[in-house]
C-alpha cells in the first residue's frame, strides 16, 4: 500500500492506535472505529464527544505528544500539515499517512485507500459519498464567492476541494476563472470592493476557518447578497459529503 503521494506503508493491521491531524479525516476515521483514535488536533472538533488525546493544530503539532501514544500510524494532509512535521515523525520511526486532496472524487478514493491500508473495512457513508459525487458535473445554476478570511480578506481560488464541491453542487466559483484570478491563486487576496463587483450571485460565508456571522461579514459588501453557510459542508471531505449533497435544497 501507498499513501497519496506515493509513499509506501507498510503497517500491520488493522491499526489499533491512530492519531489524526486532519479534521474531516478524524470525523472519517471516528465513523468507523472511533476507539482506535488516540490523539487528533484542537481543530478536529467532529464528532463532539471524541474522546482522545489533542496534540495542538494542524500547523504547529506537539510532535512529542504524538511519540508518546506509540501510534501505530499517524494521518496527515499535504495541505493542512507541514512536511517538516511528516518528515520529523517519519525520522523518529512513526509511520505517517499523507492525503493529497484537489476534488471530491479524489477524497472519496483517497479515503477508499486509507481505509483499505488501515484494514478497517470502508463503512457506508462513503459508498453514498461516491454515489452522490462521482457522476458528470451538472449544470451551472449560479456564479459564487467565497472568502475564507477578512482583514485581510481572502477567498476560495483556483484548484481546490471547495471549489470542485461548489462546481459539482452546480455551482461556478468567479475566482477559480482566471480573469479574476490571473495568477491561478488557490486563496487569493482579494480586496473587499473587488469581491463585491466580482459577478456573483451570491457570497457565501462559512463559519470556519474564519467565523463569519449575521453580524461580521454581510455588512461588507453593498452589491451581492450574501448567504451565511456551514463550513463543514463546503470544507470538509468525510461523513459531511453525504449531508453536503443536499445544501441546494436549503
Amino acid at each position: 500500500m501507498r499513501d497519496d503521494l506515493g509513499t509506501p506503508y507498510a503497517g500491520e493491521g488493522p491499526a489499533s492506535r491512530v492519531v489524526s491531524l486532519v479534521p474531516s479525516l478524524t470525523e472519517a476515521l471516528a465513523s468507523v472505529a472511533e476507539g482506535r483514535l488516540v490523539g487528533a488536533t484542537q481543530w478536529c472538533t467532529h464528532p463532539g464527544d471524541l474522546d482522545v488525546v489533542r496534540v495542538r493544530g494542524t500547523k504547529n503539532a506537539d510532535l512529542a505528544a504524538i511519540a508518546e501514544l506509540r501510534p501505530d500510524v499517524v494521518v496527515a494532509n499535504k495541505e493542512e500539515n507541514r512536511e517538516l512535521d511528516v518528515r520529523r515523525l517519519r525520522t523518529a520511526g512513526i509511520a505517517v499517512w499523507v492525503t493529497d486532496i484537489r476534488t471530491v472524487p479524489d477524497a472519496v478514493a483517497s479515503m477508499e485507500r486509507l481505509f483499505d491500508a488501515l484494514g478497517w473495512g470502508r463503512p457506508a457513508w462513503l459508498a453514498r459519498a461516491r454515489d452522490l459525487w462521482c457522476g458528470p458535473l451538472p449544470p451551472v445554476s449560479r456564479r459564487v464567492v467565497v472568502p475564507i478570511w477578512r482583514d485581510p480578506w481572502m477567498v476560495v481560488g483556483a484548484d481546490t476541494f471547495t471549489g470542485d464541491l461548489l462546481r459539482r453542487l452546480g455551482w461556478l466559483n468567479a475566482y477559480a476563472d482566471p480573469a479574476l484570478n490571473p495568477g491561478s491563486e488557490r486563496y487569493p487576496h482579494v480586496e473587499v470592493a473587488a469581491i463585491d463587483a466580482a459577478g456573483a450571485d451570491a457570497i457565501l460565508l462559512p463559519d470556519e476557518p474564519y467565523i463569519f456571522t449575521a453580524d461580521d461579514g454581510p455588512e461588507a459588501f453593498v452589491r451581492t447578497p450574501t448567504e451565511l453557510v456551514s463550513g463543514r459542508l463546503i470544507t470538509w471531505y468525510g461523513p459531511s459529503l453525504v449531508e453536503a449533497a443536499s445544501i441546494t435544497q436549503r
